[in-house]
């Protein structure tokens, strides 16, 4: 980890980002957005996990968001392209160590409720592991035992609120429900998921979440709505519809975490 954060400090030349952002598919326009960005290749970074899934370009990409300095890990690494839980933890901790206090995450995601449509976005007010992993599996100190009854932020979600209203955007509330993938859900397992209450299902996240809280960063987080999930609409599923429909939710997110990182950069 040190190796990866002194490399990475040196190239910030003395940007201190206040806001670390995961970007999931569609979020592109967010990185067009920051100024004099600072971009770095995963691979350049040691230890830094590569993910092979199109649509993840695999690049930290340090700026001004407006006047408040970001970092954003454009695309993760996922449990299921080598069954690690704790892929994304060394990248969490490199923002942590740079001074980040507060990880925003973002995702694409199926929709369980019918009102929540494609192309929509989901503020994440809770989530539910189904798969069943966890990425602390194996730490031997007692920060393993993480409490997760506040994992998401309060204060950061009503931030996320607000700057929807202001600029206009839709914001729903919903339950995020982590599936392990590669393969999608099928209707059962749809329908399963929301009697156990979720109304979005995605591959994941909650694994950074648990991470970042072990860390005492404080998180937000909200998903782009892709589809609609499995015997919803009889259609088959496909990682090519995911692909076409983030960036019309990511537009309308990017608006949104423009806006809510200016209001907040502008308060402290």
């Amino acid at each position: 980890m040190k190796a990866a954060l002194d490399l990475l400090a040196g190239k910030l030349g003395g940007l201190a980002p206040r806001y670390g952002i995961v970007l999931g598919s569609g979020l592109g326009s967010l990185v067009s957005q920051l100024t004099d960005p600072v971009r770095i290749a995963y691979r350049d970074l040691p230890g830094f996990p590569v993910s092979a899934v199109s649509g993840h370009a695999g690049e930290v990409v340090a700026g001004r968001l407006g006047d408040v300095p970001v970092i954003m890990l454009s695309g993760r690494v996922h449990f299921y392209e080598k069954g690690d839980a704790s892929a994304m933890r060394l990248p969490i901790e490199v923002l942590k160590g740079l001074g980040v206090e507060a990880l925003i995450l973002t995702n694409s995601a199926g929709s369980l409720r019918e009102d929540l449509a494609p192309g929509s976005v989901m503020q994440i007010a809770d989530h539910i592991n189904y798969s069943g992993m966890n990425p602390l599996i194996g730490e031997e100190s007692d920060r393993r035992f993480v409490g997760l009854t506040n994992a998401y932020d309060a204060a950061l979600a009503e931030d996320m609120r607000a700057a929807a209203e202001r600029v206009e955007v839709p914001l729903s509330q919903g339950v995020y429900m982590w599936f392990s993938g590669p393969s999608f859900e099928t209707p059962a397992e749809i329908r399963m998921a929301r009697i156990l209450g979720a109304d979005a299902v995605g591959m994941s996240t909650v694994p950074e979440v648990i991470i970042a809280r072990m860390l005492g960063l404080r998180v937000a987080a909200a998903s782009v709505i892709t589809n609609y999930g499995a015997g919803m609409t009889g259609a088959e599923l496909s990682h090519e519809e995911t692909k076409d429909m983030a960036p019309i939710g990511g537009a309308r997110l990017a608006a949104v975490l423009k806006e809510m990182i200016a209001a907040g950069g502008n308060r402290q």
